[in-house]
């Protein structure tokens, strides 16, 4: 079992890029310890920038660096950054095309018990409507590495968001190569098409150990990237299983469901469905328990799939 966040990960990878690139810098909002940011800021003082409880005036200070040639990587916690400094986010760093990778730590429900405050359910909605943004989502903590490692090297805005704890690998290894954009096939199947991103990814390949035992060929995508998303993984699920589930731990309006259904309503129609939190502010409680309550769950996509196959689920 895991036990590595994927904040964590983030912190060790920098750590070892900034042996070799002094122009990467990392900024904290009085959230150093949150971010697992605390060893690379003992590290490297001179490349960490403590602002304080300042998320507006935290992106402005990395669009500045960015314009000085840093590599900047804000970690904030993603309710606060995503809404608290949008106008930054939109003018600063995506209208000003500056090289700026914004880190949302905690996002979704990760502070569960916090609520709706504390939640971050409409964050990916918000940043995939900007102009010269893009947002991202590692599953596991293999991914989240090649993930930084492929940033460090990308020229532009980017909004990642991670969550809080340690998610259960959804990969045996890094031995898969992580491209920007392109989403991960990780199982085959002809009946049905489940597309997951970040911690959700999981819950995916659980329902297909389920949905096998019912007699369903179920393919699994591991949407990484919501934007730029990549459209012709979903065209060729839409055509080639003819039905498609999203699940996401974000809100039902604007994310990843959205963004999937734009592209097969215009291109692919199929029946979809779109699972994640709906229109109302997400109850309070531990991530299981908020994924179950709004049926983010093996059990759940393995009705829905059954449901729109016209299968009734076996006793």
């Amino acid at each position: 079992m895991n036990t590595i966040p994927n904040r964590q990960v983030i912190c060790d990878t920098l750590l070892e890029l900034a042996q070799h690139d002094r122009d990467i810098m990392v900024l904290a909002s009085d959230s150093r310890g949150s971010a697992a940011m605390a060893p690379f800021a003992k590290a490297y003082p001179d490349q960490f920038v403590e602002v304080g409880i300042a998320e507006q005036n935290i992106v402005g200070i990395s669009a500045g660096l960015a314009h000085s040639g840093k590599k900047p990587f804000v970690t904030s916690p993603a309710c606060f950054l995503s809404m608290r400094s949008i106008e930054q986010i939109k003018v600063d760093v995506a209208y000003s095309g500056t090289n700026v990778k914004l880190v949302g730590i905690s996002g979704g429900i990760s502070y569960g018990a916090l609520g709706m405050s504390h939640h971050s359910v409409q964050d990916l909605a918000v940043a995939r409507a900007i102009p010269g943004l893009s947002v991202m989502l590692p599953a596991d903590r293999h991914e989240t590495k090649q993930m930084i490692e492929a940033l460090v090297q990308y020229e532009g805005g980017v909004y990642v968001r991670i969550g809080r704890n340690a998610v259960e690998d959804v990969y045996e290894s890094d031995a898969y190569e992580f491209t920007i954009g392109k989403a991960v096939t990780m199982r085959e199947g002809t009946d049905v098409t489940i597309i997951a991103a970040g911690e959700t990814v999981r819950v995916a390949l659980d329902a297909y150990e389920e949905l096998k035992e019912a007699g369903v060929s179920c393919r699994i995508i591991n949407m990484h990237t919501i934007k730029p998303l990549d459209e012709d993984a979903v065209i060729h699920a839409a055509k080639e299983t003819g039905h498609i589930i999203t699940v996401e731990e974000h809100s039902v309006l604007g994310g990843l469901g959205a963004a999937v259904a734009e592209v097969v309503v215009q291109y692919a129609p199929v029946p979809m469905r779109i699972i994640g939190i709906p229109d109302e502010p997400a109850i309070a409680g531990k991530t299981a328990e908020v994924f179950k309550h709004y049926g983010i769950s093996s059990d759940n996509l393995k009705m829905v799939a059954l449901h729109m196959l016209g299968k009734q689920e076996k006793n």
